[in-house]
């Protein structure tokens, strides 16, 4: 019985370190060619080098493009939220005719591929004579995830603890001051946990801005751009920042929500010590 338990651990083992090393090991290999002095060619690399960035810091098209891509971001994660809180609570609090369709319509940008969704955008911008710019495609990425932000809150919703809210208009509190004072600080982590998923979709979207790109380009067109042309070390170099700037993101989520975690035990505890 022992050795068929072992015999099974090391093949988990050897599993999930083939499906880990699928995963990352082109990550690894694309962070290490990034310092190759001989760039994309030649294995195993040599003359390591931090050439390839000084070079990548003197590009001023693709910091142009790095610029434009935040500005879309957070733009289409101010957009993307504005409309998401509200559809998010209409579906959780409200009870009205066509309530079901409603929520099949605000997932719907989920399932359609980006290239219908870019291509109708683009279809209904020439109806309306809007010159194609950063403009359009900020109208599009948070068109197309209003749906992320809504899925998200209206999970955040359904674990919502509705005792303080009904406390609240008890004491006094009209729905305004409850939503603002007490039901948003209880969404503070659906609301981060969306935001920053809107920002990284919104950063490496690349079919919707395909169709409703102007004169400007975003990074993922800059990149696919270039790489029409082959790939080069600087390539390796700025898909290495845009890595490591992800990680540190996913590390504050992760501080932001263990310490969330943690206010929201020591709450539990003093409510039990009061009783």
């Amino acid at each position: 019985m022992s050795n068929r338990t072992g015999s099974r651990s090391r093949w988990l083992t050897g599993y999930a370190f083939a499906v880990f090393a699928f995963l990352y090991l082109p990550i690894l290999v694309l962070i290490v060619y990034s310092f190759n002095g001989e760039g994309v060619g030649g294995f195993p690399p040599h003359h390591l080098t931090l050439d390839w960035y000084q070079t990548l810091f003197g590009d001023g098209a693709i910091w142009d493009s790095v610029l434009n891509s935040l500005e879309v971001a957070l733009a289409a994660m101010l957009i993307a939220l504005a409309f998401g809180v509200p559809a998010a609570l209409a579906l959780d609090r409200a009870q009205f005719p066509g309530k079901a369709l409603f929520r099949r319509l605000v997932l719907l940008p989920l399932i359609l591929p980006g290239i219908i969704t870019g291509l109708s955008l683009l279809m209904l911008f020439d109806l309306m004579r809007v010159k194609l710019s950063l403009l359009t495609i900020t109208l599009g990425h948070g068109t197309a995830l209003i749906s992320v932000a809504t899925t998200e809150i209206f999970a955040g919703l359904q674990k919502l603890d509705r005792a303080q809210e009904e406390a609240s208009l008890d004491l006094g509190a009209n729905y305004w001051q409850t939503f603002w004072r007490v039901t948003v600080p209880n969404l503070k982590l659906p609301i981060i946990g969306a935001a920053l998923l809107i920002f990284t979709l919104s950063m490496d979207e690349i079919a919707v801005s395909f169709f409703l790109i102007g004169r400007d380009n975003t990074l993922p067109l800059e990149i696919w751009g270039r790489l029409r042309r082959g790939i080069t070390p600087e390539i390796n170099a700025i898909s290495t920042i845009i890595f490591f700037f992800s990680l540190v993101a996913i590390v504050v989520w992760y501080r932001l929500r263990t310490k969330a975690e943690g206010n929201v035990a020591v709450g539990e505890e003093l409510v039990e010590t009061a009783g």
